[in-house]
This record gives C-alpha cells, sequence and structure tokens, in this order.
C-alpha cells in the first residue's frame, strides 16, 4: 500500500504542476466564462439591436388586406424605428401564384421577402406564403415578425367584419408580463430559462472534460515510460498492479482537485445571482460520486491499452471505438435533459460505461430524480471499476514489458484469461 501511495503522490505532483493542469484550472474557466458572457451580450445586441432597413414586396390576393398590413407594419416600425420593414405592393397578374419576376429579385437579393396572401385567408380557407432566401439566423427572426404582424393585421380585418372595435380587441389580447419563480428549501428565486437550459449541460460538460483531460495522461504516461525503459526499472521495485494503481489514484486525485475548483466556481457564481436552487449541494455530492468511480472505471481502460501499444498513435486507433460511445451522451443530452425519466436516459444509465454522464445530467435536469435509481447505477458503476481494474492490472501486467506489433483483441482477452 505504501508503494502505491508513492506513485500516487509523484504522479499527483506531477500533474498539478504541469503547464497544462494550470491551464485547465484557471484560464479555461475564465475563457468559458468569458465567451459565455461575451456570445450573449452579442447576441443580445445582434437581436435587439439596429440594423438595415429591411424591404418586403407583398401580393394581396384577397384585395382587402393591404391597408391592414400597412397600419401593422407601421405600428412596428414606429416602436421599432431602429429595425425597419418597409412593405410595397407587388404587381402580379390574377392568377394564385406569386411571379417568378419577384421571386427572382429575392434570389438576387433585390429584395428581401415576398409575401403573399391568400384569397380566403380572412376566413380561415387559404394559406399564406412567405418566399426568402434565408442568410442567416436574422432572417429567421424576420420570419417570425412578419408572422406575427400578419396576424395583427388579419385579427384586425375580422374584428371589423364582425363589428368589434379595434380598440376593444386590442385591450382583449393586451400581453400580461408573467413571471416564473421558482420554490426551493431556500425559498422562491428568480427563474433564468437560459441558466435552467444550460445548468444539465453545465454538468455533462465538466464531467466530460474532467474525466479525460486528466486520463488522458494515464495512457501517454504509461507509453512515455514503457518507451524510455524506465518502465523496467521501476518494475523492480513494485508490482506492475502497484505502478497501476499508484498512477490512478495519483491522476484521480489532480482530477477531483480540477473539477473541485470548477465546481466551488460554479456554485459560487449560482448563489452570487441567487440561483442556488439550479446548482445544489447535493448535485455537487453526488458529482463527486459519480465522477472518482467514473475515472477509475476510464483510467483502467487507458492504463490497459496505454500498456498494450507503443505509440500514441497506436493507442489513439486503438480507443477511436471506446471514444465514439463517450460521445452518445454529448449527442443525446438535450433529449435526455428534456425526458430524465424517460425510457432512453434510463437504458443509457445503466451502461457502465455511460453511466457517469448520462447519471449526472439527469440529476441535474431533474434534482427528484427516483433514488432507486441512483443507488443502483452506483453499486452498479462501483462493481464496473473492479472489474475493470482487476481486468486491466493482467492486461497491463504482460503488455507493460511487450514491444513490437501491437495486440489484437483477441490476444487481449487471452492475457486476461490466462494472465
Amino acid at each position: 500500500m505504501s508503494k502505491i501511495l508513492i506513485v500516487a503522490q509523484k504522479e499527483f505532483l506531477e500533474t498539478v504542476k504541469s503547464k497544462i493542469f494550470l491551464v485547465n484550472l484557471i484560464i479555461i474557466p475564465i475563457l468559458v466564462v468569458g465567451g459565455i458572457v461575451l456570445a450573449t451580450k452579442m447576441t443580445k445586441k445582434s437581436m435587439e439591436g439596429p440594423r438595415p432597413a429591411k424591404t418586403i414586396v407583398v401580393t394581396d390576393l384577397s384585395n382587402s388586406l393591404l391597408p391592414d398590413f400597412e397600419s401593422a407594419f407601421q405600428q412596428y416600425n414606429k416602436a421599432n424605428p431602429q429595425r425597419l420593414i418597409v412593405i410595397k405592393p407587388a404587381i402580379t397578374d390574377d392568377s394564385a401564384s406569386p411571379t417568378q419576376q419577384v421571386k427572382d429579385e429575392v434570389l438576387r437579393g433585390k429584395i428581401d421577402a415576398y409575401l403573399v396572401i391568400g384569397k380566403n385567408v380572412v376566413k380561415g380557407k387559404d394559406k399564406s406564403y412567405y418566399y426568402t432566401k434565408t442568410r442567416n439566423m436574422m432572417d429567421l427572426v424576420q420570419f417570425s415578425t412578419v408572422q406575427r404582424l400578419v396576424n395583427d393585421a388579419i385579427a384586425n380585418r375580422r374584428s371589423i367584419e364582425y363589428n368589434i372595435s379595434p380598440q376593444v380587441l386590442a385591450n382583449i389580447h393586451r400581453w400580461v408580463s408573467v413571471e416564473q419563480v421558482d420554490l426551493s428549501a431556500k425559498g422562491e428565486g428568480k427563474r433564468e430559462e437560459f441558466t435552467m437550459f444550460l445548468a444539465p449541460f453545465f454538468f455533462l460538460f465538466l464531467m466530460f472534460t474532467g474525466v479525460f483531460s486528466v486520463n488522458q495522461q494515464v495512457l501517454t504516461s504509461v507509453i512515455e515510460e514503457k518507451n524510455s525503459r524506465v518502465m523496467e526499472v521501476i518494475l523492480s521495485a513494485l508490482s506492475p498492479f502497484q505502478l497501476m494503481a499508484g498512477k490512478i489514484v495519483g491522476l484521480a486525485g489532480a482530477g477531483l482537485t480540477l473539477v473541485a475548483v470548477w465546481g466551488v466556481a460554479g456554485y459560487w457564481a449560482a448563489s452570487f445571482r441567487g440561483m442556488s436552487g439550479i446548482v445544489t449541494v447535493s448535485s455537487l455530492a453526488y458529482f463527486v460520486i459519480y465522477y472518482i468511480l467514473g475515472f477509475l472505471l476510464i483510467a483502467s481502460v487507458l492504463a490497459a491499452v496505454g500498456s498494450a501499444c507503443n505509440t500514441i498513435k497506436e493507442a489513439q486507433s486503438m480507443m477511436m471505438p471506446v471514444m465514439f460511445i463517450f460521445i452518445i451522451p454529448m449527442v443525446l443530452w438535450f433529449n435526455i435533459a428534456q425526458h430524465p425519466d424517460g425510457l432512453l436516459a434510463t437504458v443509457l444509465s445503466f451502461i457502465p460505461l455511460l453511466t457517469p454522464m448520462v447519471m449526472i445530467l439527469r440529476i441535474a435536469a431533474h434534482p427528484e430524480l427516483s433514488p432507486l435509481q441512483i443507488v443502483a447505477s452506483i453499486l452498479l458503476l462501483a462493481v464496473s471499476v473492479l472489474i475493470a481494474m482487476w481486468a486491466s492490472a493482467k492486461v497491463f501486467r504482460t503488455g507493460v514489458l511487450m514491444y513490437g506489433k501491437p495486440p489484437s483483441l483477441r490476444e487481449l482477452l487471452r492475457w486476461v484469461r490466462y494472465s
């Protein structure tokens, strides 16, 4: 045990003193937070700031709505003088289809959009069509604005036909602001949709980055020591299992230090903004449990791969199928966060390689997740760690002193069975 701790201490100190670790510890959180703040401000500016006037050509096949459109767009332009939308009537024939000439003007960029209003749209029998050439996100935002204004104009025309005063209709549809407030044991707090939306992804990203950014060093350390023949000297003083266990424990401590700093910073930031209910102490505690077990599981796999390979390139090729498995939660995170109790989320939670990331994502998205599933997933992960370390130790013992062509999967299984 003392030899394992000596190796662990050496790996821990070498890791935390490295420049890469310091960058991950300090610079990356600053860059991430700064990037989020900058992106939020730029998005807000682009969505609400000034922009060139947009020109929309309108064909009114109903021959009655154009004055209502002009009135609705005039009111919009009065309220948004920096984001004007100019509408112009089109000269077309009597057919229900837009002229090709106007659509060509949209394609060439001479006008921004072409709006065709159905003949019986007031009665709800026809559709309207909005022809545009989407170039960026602002074109999608403009469509949403035009769609709202078109419906306002049609509602105004319907009110006249039903002898309802437009002022009365406006009062009926007057917007009422409703602020959502979250209730927690600590009291009431304002709900911020953007933060609530990203909180599960924050935990998932922290788990993924914390596990793999440090665990890569297990792979490189084993291969470097193996190629430099230092491994042969080290193994004269301790067993392969002691060496492997010491490396894993030391790097696990470094990784835990890394995510602890990130977690404390995230919790402090959430508390500072009055959103401590989003990042709770219990969710951080579960994160630590899943992180430690997940780190040990992945580190065992990487240690075995590193011992069986002679170069980083060989190790990367061998790890490629495994990496594809680890990316699954990153691809499906939105679906899992939306349905944390769904069948897909539940099944993925009990695949050991995915358990840490999927479970912390589910807990962050749904803090009241079934305790039975949490306990069962932790037990499954703990058993998987023991099995992985046992199998990795057998591969490590054989592969760490072997050189030449990397072994095949069949040979690795033979090492596990007979070593």
